[in-house]
């Protein structure tokens, strides 16, 4: 299983933002319907969202919040074309780690990669600009992605270009150009891309749980942030 493997290499990784995520100014923010904050918040209006990010922190004295890894949320009402369908249970289990803080933020690589694909997913509520990096350890190939990224720094790259670990490959992107999120990273760890170029789903059904699981495992085997 791919968890073990990063679990076994854990040492290796580098960050993958120049911040410390175990630092005391870091909190974990939760979305999910427990968080009587989020009952009645208009999560449509990006400012108003960015303002409830604000508050989470503050009343945590944090300045960057962490979390999200198989969270049931209720922040994707705010998008139903994107995760829901009417005739079909809404999609609401986030399948990778959300960092909020500032846009401009750099972004690195974690361990030596290559460029699979990149991809501008520019729907409201959408990834925006995204970059998947293909990686190898002993035997096995696996995926990283990075959503919600500036769009200048993220088009210029091209699939097949080498990045080194610890490079700046693109940066945290501000809304609308985020997919019109307030600032953070989304980033995600994928055994099998399943055949996609450019996309992943970063949300799944609750009901499957268990799978992706297997395919998307934990991304803290990489952040290895103490709050996650």
């Amino acid at each position: 299983m791919l968890a073990s493997l990063l679990e076994r290499h854990q040492h290796e990784f580098g960050p993958v933002l120049p911040v410390d995520l175990s630092a005391p100014d870091v909190a974990r923010l939760d979305f999910t319907a427990a968080n009587p904050l989020l009952q009645h918040a208009d999560l449509r209006d990006t400012p108003a969202f960015e303002e409830l990010v604000a508050r989470l922190l503050a009343a945590q004295n944090a300045h960057i919040g962490v979390g999200g890894y198989l969270e049931n949320r209720v922040i994707y009402r705010r998008s139903p074309g994107l995760f829901g369908d009417p005739a079909v249970p809404a999609r609401s289990l986030h399948l990778g780690v959300d960092v909020w803080l500032r846009a401009g933020t750099p972004v690195l690589a974690p361990l030596d990669a290559v460029v699979h694909s990149v991809q501008d997913n520019d729907n409201f509520g959408d990834y925006g600009p995204t970059v998947i990096l293909q990686h190898q350890l002993e035997s096995t190939t696996f995926y990283t992605l990075y959503g919600h990224l500036t769009r200048r720094e993220t088009l210029l790259l091209r699939p097949g270009m080498r990045i080194e670990k610890g490079d700046t490959f693109t940066e945290v992107g501000p809304a609308p150009e985020n997919g019109d999120w307030p600032p953070h990273l989304h980033f995600q760890v994928i055994a099998d891309l399943e055949g996609r170029s450019g996309d992943f789903p970063g949300v799944g059904l609750v009901e499957e749980r268990e799978k992706w699981a297997a395919l998307c495992p934990d991304p803290n085997l990489i952040l290895q942030s103490q709050w996650l």
